[in-house]
């Protein structure tokens, strides 16, 4: 890592009289160490005798004022023990001025108290700079200081403010277990290494606005009492919140993390605001409790947002980009909107208690700072939509739909199935089309769930063939299902789509949920017997293509009967009959229609014009269950009975099925 480098020399002089040691006409200013007391030199600058005598004059608490000076491990030593307070060990400094100072070599801090302000503006550190346990009683400035090496705050105690505004740290910057009394201000601080801040409790606002961390950041454990401002901020690496807690409002916005951001099992007691935050891997939420967050995001994520567990407990809006979306056990105890785009979403086993829509959105999200829209570069290539995966174990009572792929989404586990809403223009999984391998017709494609297709794969008899088809695989945790439990997944969702007024998918599930009973082979067999009939022939009411074609090859088979042999040879007339006993006494006449005759000719000369007219009125007749009145032969007249039943029923499975398509 290339060491930062120090504030550039300047021609001017500093506001302070200066040493002046060194000056060149390259540099006529020379050491821009403070002179000290009545001396012309600065403290490196002194004789040994003047140094020493300086050095004596100095007691525990005493203020010093060393900007611009040069030391070296040596020298800060000699200082710091002239300071050195008998009683606890360590030294006592009072108000410390260090400003521009340089220190070469591992810079010794540790333990030191400052019991006034101790500032180290524009301060250069090439070595490790060793803060561990150092209690700073009032301010400590660390504006624009610079960090060549490892910086070590560990367990410091800063009581008043902490300023390291745009202070850069080339190597590991460690803060753990210090404590922040006051505000503590990192504002463009540049952290060009591990930046560790684990445990630290920060009980006044903290500012890390526009800072950058292009390594490790580390916040786990960490506690923020007052705001937590973290806008614009740059994560280059993992960023971790893990187990930190936010009693007031987490401000991320514009946020960028190009690694891992990991929140798992943090505390938001305020507002937590992500607004046009990006991440380039993942972020996690995991456990994470909002307590009264009303927005989060918009955001965009490269990869995964795992909000896994997070608990809402206010109403929220989430808005949020990514190629996945986990809310697994998420809980969300009062109302909630999710505003997504690119995601996968699952749903499994979160809980919601008042009503959650899900809706993908169209366009991108604009950013509340501005007019613009959030960058979506990272998911470019992509297609917007949102697909939902699992509602597994979720009770939908309270779940809205709207715009929503559920292709793949498995329903099974839902509870109230039946009082989830599906608004929009939500799509599922199709069946295969194409025609039959064992039957001459041609299948239709109609609306299914993903769970039909995964017991297809598993009950054929080769599975290979099947998702060849085009139904699609099982994947390894999908479980298994019995038909009946698939048809009930059907007869729910044909609930909540025909509560929707949607009728025409509505059809198409209940053609799913006949088509499981049809196969469960646990039904009584009369039961599947009748539901293969109704299968075949009118794909349970709602293929009209079919049962008009059974129309038509059952008015062709009853007209050729009538032809051949239902039709007699002439039309049989009355004969009137009788005799007059007497004259002058009445007479008695009989009418009687012969017996028809069957044709006796070739069965070739039988088919006529006329006797296809007369068969025509008679299966004409008989769609409309009317009696043509035509003389019949024996055989005909039990073709005319068997027509008159059948061929109305198939003209309205026809109709039924026309009715189920364009019904409102």
């Amino acid at each position: 890592m290339a060491p930062a480098a120090p504030e550039p020399a300047s021609d001017s002089p500093p506001p302070w009289p200066h040493c002046g040691h060194g000056s060149t006409s390259a540099d006529p200013v020379g050491c821009r160490g403070i002179r000290v007391s009545v001396h012309t030199a600065c403290l490196a600058h002194l004789s040994g005798v003047d140094r020493a005598a300086y050095l004596a004059t100095l007691s525990p608490g005493t203020a010093i004022d060393h900007r611009g000076t040069p030391f070296t491990p040596e020298l800060l030593d000699q200082l710091l023990s002239a300071l050195r307070d008998a009683s606890t060990g360590q030294p006592h400094v009072g108000d410390a001025q260090f400003d521009t100072a340089s220190f070469s070599g591992d810079a010794q801090f540790g333990m030191v108290s400052f019991s006034g302000t101790a500032v180290f503006n524009k301060a250069s550190f090439s070595g490790d700079a060793k803060f561990n346990d150092a209690v700073f009683a009032e301010d400590a400035r660390f504006y624009r200081a610079s960090f060549s090496g490892n910086a070590w705050f560990d367990g410091a105690s800063f009581s008043n403010y902490a300023l390291f505004n745009e202070a850069s740290f080339s190597e590991g910057a460690s803060f753990d277990g210090a404590s922040f009394a006051s505000l503590a201000l990192f504002i463009k601080a540049s952290f060009a290494s591990d930046a560790r801040f684990d445990d630290v409790p920060f009980s006044d606002t903290a500012r890390f606005n526009r800072a950058s961390f292009s390594s490790y950041a580390m916040f786990v454990g960490a506690s923020f009492a007052e705001e937590a401002l973290f806008n614009e901020v740059s994560f280059a690496g993992e960023a971790r919140f893990t187990d930190a807690s936010f009693a007031r409002d987490a401000r991320f916005d514009e946020a960028s993390f190009s690694g891992t951001g990991l929140f798992d099992a943090v505390s938001f007691a305020g507002d937590a605001r992500f607004g046009g935050a990006r991440f380039s891997g993942n972020a996690l939420f995991n456990r994470v409790r909002f307590e009264v967050a009303s927005r989060l995001g918009p955001m965009v994520c490269a990869k995964q947002v795992v909000l896994d567990a997070a608990v809402f407990q206010q109403p929220v809006t989430l808005e949020i980009a990514a190629r996945q979306v986990s809310c697994v056990r998420t809980r969300w105890t009062s109302t909630a909107t999710l505003h997504l785009r690119y995601a996968e979403l699952d749903l499994r086993d979160a809980v919601f208690e008042y009503p959650v829509p899900v809706t993908a959105r169209a366009t991108p999200f604009p950013l509340s700072s501005s007019a613009d829209s959030i960058s979506e570069t990272v998911l470019s290539g992509r297609a917007p939509g949102v697909r939902l995966m699992s509602v597994d174990g979720v009770d939908a009572a309270h779940l809205a739909l709207n715009d929503i792929d559920l292709s793949r989404c498995r329903f099974a586990g839902t509870v109230h199935l039946d009082q989830l809403r599906v608004d929009g223009w939500c799509t599922f999984a199709t069946t295969p089309t194409g025609w039959s391998r064992r039957f001459p017709w041609r299948w239709n494609q109609r609306n299914t769930l993903a769970e039909e297709h995964h017991w297809r794969v598993r009950t054929a008899r080769r599975p290979d063939l099947a998702t060849a088809l085009g139904w699609a695989s099982p994947p390894p945790d999908a479980p298994v299902l019995r038909p009946a439990a698939v048809a009930a997944l059907y007869r729910q969702l044909r609930k909540s789509l025909e509560d929707g007024k949607n009728e025409p998918d509505a059809a198409d599930f209940y053609y799913g949920e006949c088509e499981m009973r049809r196969r469960d082979t646990t039904r009584p067999r009369g039961e599947r017997v009748l539901l293969t009939l109704y299968w075949a022939l009118s794909g349970y009411g709602l293929r009209a293509t079919r049962a008009l074609a059974w129309l038509g090859a059952a008015i062709t088979a009853t007209m050729a009967v009538m032809m051949l042999w239902g039709l007699p040879v002439d039309d049989p007339k009355p004969t009137t009959t009788g005799r007059q006993v007497a004259i002058g006494q009445q007479i008695t006449l009989t009418t009687d229609t012969p017996e028809p005759v069957n044709p006796a000719n070739r069965l070739a000369d039988r088919v006529t014009t006329k006797r296809f007219e007369k068969s025509l009125r008679v299966v004409i007749n008989s769609v409309i269950f009317r009696s043509s009145g035509q003389g019949l032969t024996t055989i005909g007249t039990y073709t005319e009975m068997t027509s008159r039943l059948a061929e109305p029923v198939l003209l309205g499975l026809a109709a039924l099925a026309v009715r189920s398509r364009v019904k409102r």
